[in-house]
């Protein structure tokens, strides 16, 4: 029962229907919502049955929906006749969802039946009627065009699922040449009856100027079409802008300070990193490279030995960074450990903050391209003096580009914000591991001091240095000596600056973090209160939802019952008036008024059937009783015919013999004569 339900909701939901019910709504609808609902439905597969119940009596309802599903051939259940009919009265759902079931799983179908049915299902009409000769004529023209419609019908069904044959488009083909044949020699014909004409050349003119004119005028037309077109396309562009001006006056509307704020100090930091540290670094990394390539362009060519020369001192420098990784390696200290992970995570957020800072370049790339693609197309469509218009293909192909480009700026600007809060989150992450390293450096100069080994750690970041070197040269061969120590002066510098630039910077941090510290608490039992209140108001909400529910269910019913109610004291009324009517007519003195009367004329219909009843049992009677004597008539009569018969035969039989003694006579007296 829940799948028949179901599907019954899912086919009423859909076109053409769109009822938009649940299977809640739809389980509890009223008797009369539900009977409304399957006319609905009858409607949709029968026009005719367009109308409101609550307009139409009970008893015409029934018989009107009974009389289209029997010839849509639903079958109620066996032996259930009586309780499916009363079922169809009172609306009940066991009666009523079975019959939806059925109709919605067969829509088309039932449409094509019922369609047919307006033309295919026969009058029935009593054979008494028939043995008069214009109504059986009539009815027997009416089978014949129903026969006709028959045949017409599969005709145009054969014809929609049959396509063109090639041999039929071929006697097409030939068919044309033929009258292009027949119609040149027209041409011709016509020609040589012209020329005999006087002032056939002016003649001749004349008509090339109105066809002239007529090419003109067509031409003309279509010119006034197209601009019609541009002036449509124009209208709805002028309307997109002036909803686009709308949808960023709203947007500048919605914006508040804190928000505004936010965004361009994020874009601001973005900025700031970009001018401050990568830019920097691609370009001196652009001039290292130009400086390399000027001195390797400004030395001379090198031989075979100073090739073997460098690669000895590549080698050596590779022995030393190998012995010095093993040495580091020996010691295996605990707090250097603890300095690796430290610093392997800052060059993961470093390389990260310079990939994401790439994808920012190129998003922003994109754009500039974009805007001057726009320039330029908004240009092309000026024009020089305006008159240039976008072809429509061009408009919708640039609007399927646009809205593409909008959804893939709009992922872009999503993940751009994701990266700019991972980047919030990473530079967090930053800071706390510089306080951590600038701790445990503090630690270690301390513990260095106790155990007199003062700068063994600044020697152990020059071995990292001298490492990091190393996987340089691993990637660039050709890099000096000279180079690797520039690097790491550089680096250094760049660690000092970093350090002296984050420093107050930290300090602030610390004052906010404790304010934060000292804000939290109080901000958690807000939130408790926030959360209790709001939840007691949804609560109370959702109450008042159920009762406004309730009471509008409870309205809606008590209204349909109200002019369920009014109908049937309007039909009352009527019925009260015609049977006063009915009254006082037979009440009434004047005869006239009482031959008005229904009843009177009932009577007079009956007396009249009954003299007519009684004429023709006194007929009936008056030929049982001469039934004997008219059959012994008849039998009087039958021998008398067959009587005469013999009489007839055997005249025939005596006129032949006569015939035939004569004939031999004749031929006896030739006979006698030769």
């Amino acid at each position: 029962m829940s799948e028949q339900l179901k599907l019954i909701v899912e086919q009423l939901n859909k076109e053409p229907f769109k009822k938009h019910f649940s299977l809640i709504s739809f389980d509890s609808l009223e008797p009369e919502q539900l009977l409304q609902t399957l006319n609905d439905v009858l409607a949709e597969i029968d026009p005719k049955q367009a109308v409101d119940i609550l307009e139409e009596m009970p008893e015409h309802t029934v018989k009107r929906m009974a009389s289209l599903l029997s010839m849509l051939k639903y079958t109620p259940p066996a032996n259930q006749v009586s309780s499916f009919m009363q079922g169809l009265v009172t609306g009940s759902k066991p009666v009523i969802h079975p019959i939806l079931h059925w109709l919605l799983q067969r829509v088309p179908e039932l449409k094509k039946r019922a369609y047919l049915a307006r033309f295919l299902v026969k009058v029935e009409i009593p054979a008494e009627f028939l043995q008069d000769d214009v109504i059986n004529d009539t009815f027997r023209q009416y089978e014949e065009l129903v026969e006709g419609f028959k045949t017409y019908h599969k005709e145009c069904e054969q014809l929609r699922n049959s396509g063109f044959s090639t041999a039929e488009i071929r006697r097409d083909i030939s068919a044309m040449e033929e009258e292009k044949d027949q119609l040149i020699k027209r041409v011709e014909r016509l020609k040589k009856r012209v020329e005999t004409l006087p002032n056939h050349q002016r003649m001749l003119e004349q008509a090339r100027q109105l066809r002239v004119e007529k090419e003109r005028e067509e031409e003309l037309a279509h010119q006034k079409q197209e601009q019609k077109n541009q002036l449509f396309q124009t209208e709805q562009k002028l309307q997109r802008l002036q909803q686009q001006l709308k949808d960023l006056r709203q947007a500048a509307a919605d914006v508040n300070p804190e928000s505004l704020m936010k965004r361009l100090e994020e874009e601001t930091k973005t900025n700031a990193y970009m001018v401050r540290e990568k830019l920097p670094k691609e370009l001196e990394s652009m001039r290292r490279s130009v400086q390399y390539l000027q001195r390797v362009a400004s030395e001379p060519a090198m031989g075979q030995a100073d090739v073997q020369e460098l690669e000895d001192k590549i080698k050596e420098v590779d022995s030393q960074i190998n012995q010095l990784i093993e040495k580091r390696m020996m010691r295996n200290d605990p707090m250097d450990d603890k300095l690796t992970l430290y610093r392997q995570q800052a060059s993961i957020i470093s390389r990260k903050k310079e990939a994401k800072a790439e994808e920012l370049q190129e998003a922003r790339e994109e754009l500039a391209a974009a805007e001057r693609q726009l320039r330029q197309r908004s240009s092309q469509a000026q024009g020089a003096d305006g008159d240039e218009v976008i072809p429509v293909d061009e408009v919708k192909r640039l609007v399927v580009n646009l809205r593409s480009k909008g959804t893939v700026y709009k992922k872009k600007r999503q993940l751009i914000a994701e990266l700019k809060a991972e980047y919030g989150v990473l530079q967090r992450t930053e800071e706390l591991l510089k306080q951590r390293h600038e701790t445990v450096q503090h630690k270690l100069q301390t513990a260095e001091a106790q155990k007199g080994i003062s700068g063994y750690s600044n020697t152990q970041e020059e071995l990292e240095r001298v490492s990091a070197i190393k996987s340089e040269l691993d990637e660039k061969k050709g890099r000096t000596l000279d180079d690797m120590s520039g690097m790491v002066k550089k680096l250094n510098s760049m660690i000092v600056e970093k350090k002296s630039a984050l420093a107050p910077i930290i300090k602030e941090l610390r004052t906010l973090r404790q304010r934060c510290q000292e804000i939290t608490p109080e901000y958690e039992e807000k939130k408790a209160q926030y959360e209790s209140c709001a939840a007691g108001l949804e609560s109370n909400r959702s109450k008042l939802e159920q009762e406004v529910k309730t009471l509008r269910e409870e309205i809606a019913q008590m209204e349909n019952q109200y002019h369920h109610i009014n109908s049937m004291s309007e039909i009352s009324e009527k019925l009260l008036q015609r049977a006063a009517e009915e009254t006082k007519a037979y009440v009434s003195s004047d005869p006239q008024e009482r031959k008005k009367a229904i009843r009177e004329v009932y009577m007079k219909n009956i007396a009249e059937q009954e003299a007519i009843g009684k004429e023709l049992r006194e007929k009936q009677k008056t030929l049982r009783e001469g039934h004997g004597g008219k059959m012994e008539q008849m039998e009087l009569w039958r021998d008398l015919e067959q009587l005469m018969e013999c009489k007839r035969k055997c005249f025939i039989k005596a006129q032949s013999q006569a015939s035939i003694g004569q004939v031999i006579q004749e031929e006896g007296k030739d006979r006698l004569v030769l």
